[in-house]
């Protein structure tokens, strides 16, 4: 796992909603997470391997690949799929697409209209995980 000089891991935020994005990556960069904002899945499959995130913070409804093709490319990668957690962050709220976000290989799940300390707690979940197993 990649991690900058603060031993915080790089994050990758995917939203096409621009502020959704925005409130994201400042509300974790003051928390000294290094993140990286994609708008659309074609923008964060291109940025996936040089950014090489610990989390990846991926909505589900975008324009072109959607967050759940996305989120199976990002955990088929051969390198970077076994070292990822992806944290679907979406309006919906269903438990079939829970289900369907586990099925596709996303580690965990936070609803719409979210809240940041929330959001936060579950990036830092994630993050103790992937610290765990490895």
């Amino acid at each position: 796992m990649h991690t900058d000089d603060a031993g915080l891991p790089p994050i990758l935020v995917v939203d096409d909603n621009h502020d959704n994005a925005e409130i994201i990556r400042q509300y974790l960069e003051i928390r000294g997470y290094p993140i990286t904002v994609a708008h659309d899945g074609e923008e964060a499959l291109a940025m996936y391997e040089t950014v090489r995130p610990a989390v990846v913070l991926l909505d589900v409804m975008m324009p072109g690949r959607d967050g759940w093709e996305v989120c199976r490319i990002m955990k088929q990668h051969p390198v970077l799929g076994k070292s990822v957690r992806v944290i679907m962050v979406t309006a919906l709220d269903a438990w079939t697409d829970k289900r369907e976000a586990l099925q596709r290989g996303a580690d965990d799940y936070v609803e719409k209209p979210f809240d940041l300390p929330t959001l936060a707690r579950t990036v830092q979940r994630n993050i103790a995980q992937l610290r765990a197993a490895s």
